[in-house]
């Protein structure tokens, strides 16, 4: 059962951010710290990558650990409530992410995800692995 009205929850769930997270800021400003130029959200590229190399087709995700499914075969017992919707839910974003990756690579792109977990824990490996694959697109 919900504690909140319907109109509290759906307050509560337009707060939650898609875009200018914690974690993807921290990777943005390592990645232009270092001089990669990105754009950000392009609505242009299947899947609206949260960063985007458009020109060396480099896509790169941040995905949180709760919404993405991260660990799911044994996280998805830690719903206690409403798993009719949790679930599904969840499980259609995992599908979602499968499908954008196997669309943008068959259209050439090179996609990059990152837990929100790794960010935090080492955002120089993460952003390593960015400019690594930006240069080896150079040399294409």
């Amino acid at each position: 059962m919900d504690n909140h009205t319907p109109e509290q929850r759906r307050k509560n769930m337009q707060a939650v951010k898609n875009k200018d997270s914690k974690i993807e800021v921290k990777l943005r400003n390592e990645l232009w710290a270092r001089g990669l130029h990105y754009r950000k959200n392009d609505k242009t590229v299947f899947g609206h990558p949260d960063l985007t190399f458009k020109g060396k087709k480099i896509a790169v995700f941040v995905d949180s650990e709760f919404w993405h499914g991260y660990d799911w075969e044994n996280r998805k017992s830690d719903f206690k409530s409403h798993q009719e919707f949790w679930i599904p839910k969840i499980e259609r974003n995992i599908q979602r992410d499968i499908e954008v990756n196997e669309k943008l690579k068959s259209e050439g792109w090179k996609v990059i995800r990152f837990w929100g977990k790794d960010i935090k824990k080492n955002v120089t490996a993460c952003a390593d692995i960015v400019e690594k694959a930006v240069k080896e697109n150079e040399k294409v």
